[in-house]
């Protein structure tokens, strides 16, 4: 097993620590859906791993950040628009 790691592995892992991290968080009820801050890392958590999965593709992990990274902007916009 090879643990050699590479900038695009670091900042994928800290993508997954954002994304767990907040959703976490948000199952712990100590942040709210209703805060941009949960959308803002939710979206670079994603973006995050989607940046090392051009390195290391995998097409259904693409899809589900692809997703996450869409449904944390809007999420980011409507909370905005609402304050």
């Amino acid at each position: 097993m090879d643990f050699n790691l590479e900038f695009h592995d670091i900042v994928g892992s800290a993508g997954v620590v954002l994304v767990v991290g907040m959703y976490s968080l948000l199952q712990l009820g100590k942040i709210s859906s209703e805060r941009p801050l949960f959308s803002v890392l939710n979206g670079f958590g994603s973006a995050f791993i989607l940046y090392s999965l051009y390195f290391e593709f995998n097409l259904s992990a693409a899809l589900i950040e692809g997703f996450w990274l869409v449904a944390s902007v809007y999420g980011f916009f409507r909370v905005r628009r609402a304050v």
